[in-house]
């Protein structure tokens, strides 16, 4: 847990500040070659074998304790090393784009290794950690205490050739990494694999990318290619990522093959991390002056058999896990759907600014299940959503696995459904008609009131001033009552309005699915929603104002 509670802190650390700033420079230096290594082939059919070969043998961890320097720096601290941009890879040879190195501290304990690779020659040299690639005016670090083997933490990836540009990717800590799009604003998180993240009986492995090797891009290109050595106790791989930087997002083109070293009770593949706090149908969490505060609003699956999915996040009361089957899906994705400023009324967090992440699996994936983790939480600086496919096969020692994908960082995933698409739910006090104030009497019997708003596709279609469609609603407890299908003008759709009831004292969560139906044929995504009942002594209704409570 402790792992899991730094790297956390890092995701959130990343969000708040941005990465370690970078000052401007003069640009004197900028032709110095940083690669300073001796010259070794390099090919990605290499590095897959050094990956498989890796597996064979007993996991070596390369986690270092630190210099007293770097370990007891704060957040504030660490985010004041800055790199010098006029050493930043591919600088002079690139206009469109160059690299910058993290440096170790705090909780980056793992030296990353850094390799520049020329495309031509397939030769790598070793970009070796030295004081003066940083600036470290800000920060006090005793530069006494580095040596020359610190190796990095991570790095970052900026638009050139203005030196003050915005970071457009990151990779730091374990195997995770973000980016964003036109917005520069980050904010969930991909990583590379992930090893029994809730498994019975299992401790959760976090793999981390020891080894990087970029390939410098031809002059005026706004794509790159790296490559990446994936290694931890029960797992290695080789990560091959074609990268694309355009202006209204990212698509990073992904090829990773697996060689676990032993059985694995639940391998993630292409998992992605997110933070939902509060919004929508949880709005009395919101306890600050912010009626929103969440990373993603939804997790959204386009199944093998072609149905569309929205799930609704959820900061649950308690830990919940859930599965979603599926045969060789279409596609996935942590999604942030509102987008206007006044959705969440925040000037620093400008969640309305940060990126969806969708899934575009290469080829057929098989058999498996979406896997869902949310965990409870009471602010927005811990990640607390974790989703990933997880392959039906049983995961064994010595075998060879490759996973092919896409991720799309952008306001909005790629695809889209032309069915009617859920719009938002919400949820509060139930139990008397809609449009009418409860009154002095509140009714006697306690209600959750539940409202799923569907908009787009067809659905005008349906409506002249008669409704012409039909809700198949289906809940695994309690009962449904006062159901309406209201068309709502404003948003050229409908809501359908219920109340539910509970038909016991239980608080195990409900879930709900809803789909909208017209003339013989399903026009909507499905609907899939968990609700949490709170316990028996909770289900009161607040004293009328006035009267005696």
């Amino acid at each position: 847990m402790k792992r899991r509670t730094l790297l956390k802190s890092a995701v959130a650390l990343a969000a708040w500040y941005g990465l370690p700033s970078a000052p401007l420079f003069a640009a004197a230096r900028g032709n110095e070659r940083i690669a300073d290594g001796e010259a070794r082939p390099f090919s990605f059919e290499g590095l897959r074998e050094r990956a498989r070969q890796l597996a064979t043998a007993p996991y070596q961890d390369g986690a270092r304790r630190l210099p007293e320097t770097l370990a007891a720096l704060t957040p504030h601290q660490y985010n004041e090393i800055g790199y010098d941009p006029a050493h930043a890879l591919w600088r002079g040879q690139s206009d469109r784009l160059n690299v910058q190195f993290i440096h170790a501290g705090m909780a980056f304990d793992q030296p990353v290794r850094m390799y520049s690779v020329d495309p031509d020659s397939g030769q790598a040299r070793e970009i070796h950690f030295r004081p003066e690639l940083f600036d470290y005016a800000r920060a006090d670090v005793d530069v006494s205490q580095l040596g020359s083997d610190l190796g990095f933490a991570g790095f970052r990836v900026f638009k050139a050739p203005s030196l003050d540009e915005k970071d457009i990717i990151s990779f730091l800590g374990a195997s995770y990494f973000r980016a964003v799009d036109g917005s520069y604003q980050y904010g969930l998180s991909a990583r590379g694999a992930t090893v029994n993240t809730f498994a019975d009986g299992e401790r959760e492995e976090f793999p981390d990318f020891t080894h990087f090797w970029f390939e410098t891009p031809a002059p005026g290109a706004s794509r790159f290619t790296a490559f990446a050595l994936l290694d931890s106790p029960k797992l290695a791989g080789a990560y091959r990522f074609v990268i694309d930087c355009a202006d209204d997002g990212v698509v990073m083109d992904i090829d990773s093959h697996l060689f676990p070293r032993e059985a694995i009770t639940q391998l993630g593949i292409a998992p992605m991390t997110t933070m939902f706090s509060c919004g929508g149908h949880q709005r009395r969490q919101c306890r600050t002056l912010h009626p929103r505060v969440h990373d993603s609003d939804r997790l959204a699956l386009w199944r093998g058999n072609g149905e569309w999915v929205c799930r609704p996040l959820n900061n649950p009361p308690r830990i919940q896990f859930n599965t979603f089957g599926d045969q060789d899906p279409k596609g996935f994705g942590m999604l942030q759907t509102h987008r206007d400023f006044d959705d969440y009324e925040d000037v620093i967090g400008r969640y309305h600014d940060r990126p969806s992440l969708w899934v575009e699996p290469k080829g057929q994936w098989g058999a498996g299940e979406i896997q869902l983790l949310e965990l409870p939480t009471t602010g927005e600086t811990m990640d607390n959503v974790v989703a990933f496919w997880k392959p039906q096969q049983a995961i064994q020692g010595g075998e060879a696995l490759s996973f092919g994908y896409r991720l799309h960082w952008g306001a909005r995933a790629p695809v889209h459904t032309d069915l009617a698409r859920v719009r938002a739910t919400l949820s509060g006090m139930g139990g008397f008609p809609e449009g009418w104030a409860p009154g002095e009497h509140y009714p006697e019997v306690w209600a959750e009131r539940i409202a799923v708003d569907f908009v787009g596709g067809e659905l005008k279609a349906f409506y002249d001033g008669d409704i012409d469609v039909d809700t198949q609603l289906d809940t695994s407890a309690g009962q449904v009552k006062d159901l309406h299908v209201l068309w709502v003008k404003d948003l050229e759709g409908f809501r359908i309005l219920f109340d539910w009831y509970p038909d016991s004292d239980a608080t195990d969560p409900v879930n709900m699915r809803l789909t909208l139906s017209a003339r013989g044929k399903v026009i909507s995504e499905t609907w899939l929603f968990q609700y949490f009942p709170p316990p028996k002594e909770e289900r009161r209704f607040p004293p009328f104002p006035g009267s005696q409570a």
